[in-house]
């Protein structure tokens, strides 16, 4: 062959492997502006030999520049942080919908428990039933009040209901007269109920078992919105400089030789997540024994302290307590007439026969209530789908790899260096790996510490509890 001859060849395959070069390049250009990367600006109008680059380096010629290999650098912490996000969204938005759930189910409960008391004020005690209907929807809303946080004494707003009540009681069933008496007298009433506790042990019992029941759904919303705290903090984790350059490694280092349809092995996804996430496998024992204490409360939650039982029980305890009252009603005005001055009474206001018949043909209908909206049943169907999520952080970096970063069996993948049939481990680089972890971002202790300070009553409520413990 001729050197001209020869020469031309050479020269022909020269442009040939040069312009398969470029068109790899130009295919990781696309992918680069087509995911957003970074500016066009950064990319390069030719293969270059990759010598400032820092991690994703070659033995032949490269498509990136060290610009690109930071904005590849940051795209792989991004791609990371918006899956760990997504993967948390799924617990977030199960513990966010109950907290929904629990907190309607407890009003609920007080429109019901409200209206059954009212119920049996109108059936049994209709005198009183519509001057007592203020004090009945405030002890509710007390009760309420306290289920979603508020630091109020259950003794007292219990008392309180009972102090407002003795007086229509006494005025109507124990010393009735002609008329009403006068406000002097009837506070004079209201005052002694603490003294002379007509109503029996009904007050304190009431107080006891709310305080009980009360604490234990208290506890469960903060559990919860514990949870959603915790998963809002990992949503955040911050990777260390080692991770993030075993991230773009893994993820955009193949771009730089032209790669960009090919995955990480499954190894070597493994390897590099559970390094990265290995703060997040270390909360997993914590979360493990959230969800094992969420069960406890849920497992403790009857009897005394199943707050469904007490509310829709307390218009019964009612109906005994003044029972109590009349049973003992010449004891008690004995004491009214010893320690408060004799009744003043106002003339009766007339009631037409019609506007009597009218209130008591309309009588108040308790609220029907599905079985399947209970509050148990409730319990039961929430901890049933969080046990699905008991193991969630431990094994995130596996369902990370498996379902989302990695190359499927078979399929040729990446391991860090080039594309392969199979993956072998290398051990010097899974130690490194594993050690790339800045744990010191996450509150590991935050889970389990608040957990089971909450779980600790303190003031009333502790205090009933072992009242109540004792009366069981």
């Amino acid at each position: 062959m001729s050197p001209l001859l020869m020469g031309s060849v050479f020269l022909l395959c020269l442009c040939a492997s040069g312009s398969g070069e470029l068109d790899k390049c130009n295919e990781v250009h696309k992918v680069f502006q087509l995911r957003q990367i970074g500016p066009n600006q950064v990319l390069p109008s030719s293969p270059g030999s990759g010598s400032e680059l820092q991690v994703c380096t070659s033995k032949g010629s490269t498509c990136c520049t060290k610009k690109m290999e930071e904005k590849y650098q940051a795209a792989a912490r991004r791609d990371v942080q918006d899956l760990l996000q997504t993967y948390s969204s799924r617990l977030k938005l199960l513990l966010s919908r109950y907290v929904a759930a629990f907190q309607e189910t407890f009003e609920v409960l007080m429109r019901q428990a409200e209206n059954h008391t009212n119920v049996v004020l109108q059936v049994s005690y209709q005198k009183i039933a519509d001057p007592a209907a203020g004090s009945v929807r405030e002890l509710f809303t007390d009760v309420g009040l306290f289920l979603l946080g508020s630091e109020l004494d259950v003794d007292e707003f219990v008392q309180r209901f009972f102090d407002a009540l003795l007086p229509l009681v006494y005025d109507h069933y124990i010393s009735p007269g002609v008329g009403d008496a006068s406000p002097g007298h009837a506070e004079c009433v209201r005052s002694l109920n603490r003294v002379i506790k007509p109503f029996g042990a009904a007050p304190d019992l009431l107080a006891d078992q709310i305080a009980a029941s009360g604490v234990s759904g208290k506890l469960l919303l903060q559990a919860l919105h514990l949870g959603i705290e915790v998963i809002n903090t990992t949503d955040h984790l911050q990777l260390s400089r080692e991770c993030r350059r075993a991230l773009l490694k893994m993820q955009y280092c193949p771009h730089c030789q032209g790669i960009t349809h090919s995955k990480p092995c499954m190894g070597y996804c493994l390897n590099v997540m559970r390094g990265c996430l290995a703060s997040m496998a270390e909360i997993d024992a914590h979360w493990r024994e959230f969800v094992r204490s969420l069960e406890g409360l849920s497992a403790r939650m009857h009897g005394a302290q199943d707050l469904e039982q007490v509310l829709l029980g307390a218009h019964t305890m009612l109906h005994d307590a003044i029972g109590h009252a009349q049973k003992n009603g010449p004891r008690l005005t004995a004491q009214v007439h010893k320690l408060c001055s004799p009744p003043i009474r106002k003339p009766a206001q007339s009631v037409s026969i019609q506007d009597a018949n009218s209130r008591v043909s309309i009588p108040l209908k308790a609220l029907n209530r599905r079985s399947e909206d209970s509050l148990s049943v409730m319990r039961k169907d929430f901890l049933k789908t969080l046990r699905a999520f008991s193991t969630f952080y431990g094994g995130l970096a596996d369902q990370m790899c498996l379902q989302e970063l990695s190359s499927g069996d078979g399929v040729p993948c990446w391991n860090g260096t080039n594309i392969v049939k199979r993956f072998v481990s290398k051990d010097k680089e899974h130690r490194r790996t594993n050690h790339a972890v800045n744990t010191t971002s996450l509150r590991k202790d935050l889970l389990m510490s608040q957990f089971k300070q909450n779980q600790k009553p303190s003031g009333n409520d502790k205090r009933n509890i072992n009242i109540s413990k004792k009366k069981s």
